[in-house]
């Protein structure tokens, strides 16, 4: 019996010099989806007539590269979003003008560099889990390109960008307490919708770049390209090579090419950890012992007399202390060096979600930073607030311990006392 994959007899693939343009036909419906052991084990590509018949009612349209030229102003650099493994990002907009039936909407479309590191398996995956998904946590594919050696996709845009963005970028707003807890219960939400699937996923790329942010927030993951289907019937694990991001992948995968579930539940447990403390996984640029976040971080997760030495120092202090020590032994569990004792992500979530509701949030206090005392009347309060210069400045300012800090009642008195010298110096002249 031949062990060539079922769909290797196919048309030819997609990259052949013979298929410049698509006539997209009636085609005998194909008895089976490939699969992710279908896409790694194959030297053949599916051919455009086939992935669109495999994806029927996914609902996912197929673009022209001329659409799409057309939508990101020809890949204008001034659409350019950013580059990963897959390739470069750019911004764009569809609507009828651009393909007949879609709404209007701003999209997000990622071309495969085809010098890059993935190639058109990890495109045809991430066209297979998103054409075959849809849940509020994963982001949505609204279409792909498949046409000559071309390979795109397009996605719905996800204005905040990525969680690694906000976390490690400069001019980036650091992220509330309440933020990041809503981030990591939504990427917990996607990664168990993954594991608790009639046929599990093994997502194999989790971390802070792939989850992107819409405009509230909401955390969606992306980037399937290394996903792959779970363990079958009495299988424990499946056994692949080792691919992934250093510092996010679990170490029996490392160290044996065996991918469960709970491998992606360790690579949670890294991200959560890179929320908790604001460090990257991996930083050469710290102390030896500092570099590799998990193993510099374990010992103070269970401690909560620690925990407080690996805490972000952006939150300043605006946390609640009872749900930081329990996101931090939930981050301990997920890191265990034990597959079997790291939690599912169905109970990461249930762990998760309570913790919104704890009431020990601290709220910061009102601090109204008082002007030199040579300042009088309230146009040189105005002018000198004018001539502090850029926000820099200013910042510098509210932290300079010599000014002097009023309370809120403090607060009112100083506002009448300037309310009353200010009339009084208006009145002057009328008295005279």
């Amino acid at each position: 019996m031949s062990t060539v994959p079922w769909w290797s007899a196919l048309l030819p693939g997609c990259c052949s010099s013979e298929h410049k343009r698509w006539a997209f036909k009636a085609t005998k419906p194909i008895e089976k989806q490939p699969s992710f052991s279908d896409i790694s084990t194959s030297n053949s590509m599916l051919s455009p007539e086939d992935l669109s018949v495999s994806l029927v009612g996914s609902n996912l349209h197929v673009f022209t590269l001329a659409e799409l030229k057309l939508a990101t102003k020809s890949f204008s650099m001034g659409n350019f979003l950013g580059e990963g493994g897959f390739g470069p990002v750019f911004k764009g907009f569809i609507d009828e003008k651009v393909k007949p039936g879609l709404k209007a909407q701003a999209v997000a479309v990622k071309l495969l560099d085809l010098d890059g590191g993935q190639g058109h398996k990890e495109w045809l995956a991430e066209v297979l889990v998103l054409g075959r998904f849809r849940h509020p946590h994963l982001v949505k594919l609204i279409g792909y390109c498949c046409e000559d050696e071309q390979r795109l996709l397009v996605y719905e845009f996800m204005p905040k960008g990525s969680l690694e963005n906000h976390l490690f970028k400069r001019f980036f707003e650091s992220l509330s307490w309440l933020t990041r807890l809503k981030i990591s219960i939504g990427a917990a939400k996607g990664l168990a919708f993954l594991h608790d699937t009639d046929k599990p996923v093994i997502y194999r790329d989790f971390k802070a770049s792939n989850i992107l942010l819409d405009s509230d927030y909401k955390a969606k993951l992306s980037d399937f390209g290394l996903a792959k289907d779970g363990p079958a019937g009495d299988e424990t694990h499946i056994t692949t090579r080792v691919m992934g991001t250093h510092g996010y992948a679990a170490p029996e995968y490392i160290m044996t090419g065996h991918l469960t579930a709970k491998s992606d539940v360790y690579s949670f447990g890294v991200v959560m950890l890179e929320l908790l403390t604001g460090r990257r996984c991996v930083d050469k640029a710290r102390p030896f012992r500092e570099q590799n976040l998990a193993e510099w971080a374990r010992p103070c997760l269970n401690d909560p007399r620690k925990l407080g030495r690996i805490m972000d120092p952006s939150l300043d202090g605006q946390y609640s202390t009872a749900g930081a020590q329990k996101v931090a032994a939930l981050v301990h569990q997920c890191l265990s060096q034990s597959p079997k004792r790291r939690p599912h992500m169905s109970a990461v979530v249930a762990t998760l979600e309570p913790l919104l509701e704890l009431e020990d949030l601290p709220v910061a206090p009102f601090v109204y930073v008082a002007p030199a005392d040579d300042d009088d009347g309230g146009d040189e309060l105005t002018d000198s607030m004018r001539d502090n210069g850029p926000r820099r400045g200013r910042r510098q300012k509210l932290r300079s311990p010599s000014e002097g800090k009023l309370s809120d009642a403090a607060l009112c008195r100083e506002v009448g006392n300037r309310l009353r010298r200010n009339l009084a110096s208006q009145q002057k002249p009328m008295d005279a």
